[in-house]
């Protein structure tokens, strides 16, 4: 499992009536009540326009994904941290995340739901096609983009990197034969290592994903983890992806943790 007012009080001010005693007055002295009244007036609207406080409006506290630039989100543990990993927000805990994943690279969650200062990830610790829940606890968190998205289109036998809504290449795959098909839903790349560190059937270097084999073969004692690695083409796999060596280092350089894989038919 991945390591997941006060108001001022104003003086009234208030334009009296005139009394009959100056009504009786002549104009003159009507013209200067006039110009008296027109005086207070400014006076009180003067008063009005200036700031009855000191103390500048509340704010709302910003929330940490507003300020990260274009791109699809990721969360990462930060070093020395360990957070809950929830079935749902306020939901029962299901597990830890540390900022390293079981394989020993850095822990980097896609986010793809967002209620609050609840994020909905998604990480191998949860089971295909379900999310993961964390709090984006001050501190615990650092947040990213990824420009890049994967398809892999299993009839078609073909991966297609996606940038910005154009495909920038498309890469033959191997996939799963009848009875261990590569799983379908929506994933992420959990972790890139050199293939020799698993094993001598991985090719150059492996792209391990967040998908389960729900169905391993018979006497497997390879893992369950789906990931694209090296091998032969065809329906011809466990259940992972093979690609050549070239298109597998193009991967390795070019595609980040946290990016978003969907598998489909």
């Amino acid at each position: 499992m991945d390591h997941l007012h006060c108001l001022h009080r104003s003086h009234a001010h208030s334009i009296g009536c005139p009394s009959i005693e100056s009504s009786k007055r002549g104009v003159g002295g009507a013209d200067l009540f006039v110009v008296a009244a027109l005086l207070t007036l400014a006076a009180m609207l003067v008063h009005l326009a200036t700031p009855t406080s000191m103390h500048s409006p509340r704010r709302h506290a910003a929330h940490p994904l507003d300020s990260v630039p274009g791109g699809a989100v990721v969360a990462s543990v930060k070093p020395g941290w360990r957070i809950s990993l929830r079935s749902r927000p306020n939901g029962r805990s299901v597990g830890v995340l540390g900022s390293h994943t079981v394989y020993g690279g850095p822990l980097t969650l896609p986010v793809v739901r967002r209620r609050g200062n609840w994020l909905g990830v998604m990480t191998a610790a949860m089971p295909n096609g379900r999310l993961g829940w964390v709090k984006a606890a001050p501190g615990a968190l650092a947040f990213g983009r990824v420009r890049l998205k994967l398809e892999a289109d299993l009839s078609r036998q073909l991966l297609r990197v996606w940038s910005h809504g154009r495909v920038i290449r498309r890469i033959p795959v191997g996939v799963g034969r009848a009875g261990t098909g590569t799983p379908t839903g929506h994933f992420s790349v959990t972790d890139k290592m050199p293939g020799a560190n698993m094993g001598p059937y991985y090719g150059c270097c492996l792209l391990a994903l967040s998908a389960d084999q729900p169905n391993p073969p018979p006497g497997w004692t390879g893992g369950a983890r789906i990931a694209i690695h090296g091998g032969a083409y065809g329906a011809v796999s466990a259940g992972c992806l093979h690609a050549s060596t070239a298109d597998l280092r193009y991967l390795m350089r070019t595609v980040r943790l946290g990016t978003q894989i969907v598998i489909h038919a």
